[in-house]
């Protein structure tokens, strides 16, 4: 098992214990244990953050001190992929947690973060996504003679 198999366990199975004692303790108690797997949850995503973003300064470290004028970009394709699947991953347990508490609104709600995180970062991976392709970018004339 790689160490994204284990935390996906672990975390299915802290969404499996935060149901059990739903069906426990009873609605009233809903609330709470949302709030604690959700905060589960953001530990997980910011260590993860945090993880990258050291690798990040490391490598950006290294580069100045090996005399790089400035630091390549890191993205690829497969953290492009990651982002993607990592994504996809959190939707099902924020799609049940979302549609259980609030119902379609919940559900809706849950999505649209989902999908405003993802154009966030595919237009940050890409900042010219959105621009057109008949469009001139500044600066370049369409017509040459």
């Amino acid at each position: 098992m790689t160490g994204m198999d284990a935390r996906d366990t672990e975390l299915k199975k802290e969404l499996n214990a935060t149901l059990q004692a739903r069906r426990e303790l009873g609605e009233e108690y809903e609330p709470a244990l949302v709030d604690s797997f959700m905060e589960k949850v953001d530990q997980r995503i910011d260590g993860a953050v945090e993880r990258r973003l050291r690798r990040q300064l490391a490598e950006q470290q290294m580069a100045t001190a090996r005399g790089a004028r400035s630091p390549k970009p890191t993205d690829s394709f497969g953290e492009r992929f990651g982002f993607g699947i990592v994504s996809l991953v959190a939707a099902i347990p924020l799609s049940g947690i979302g549609g259980g508490v609030a119902g379609l609104r919940g559900l809706l709600v849950t999505w649209i973060g989902i999908v405003g995180i993802n154009v966030v970062q595919a237009v940050r991976n890409n900042p010219d996504i959105f621009r057109g392709r008949g469009k001139p970018s500044k600066g370049e004339d369409r017509w040459e003679d």
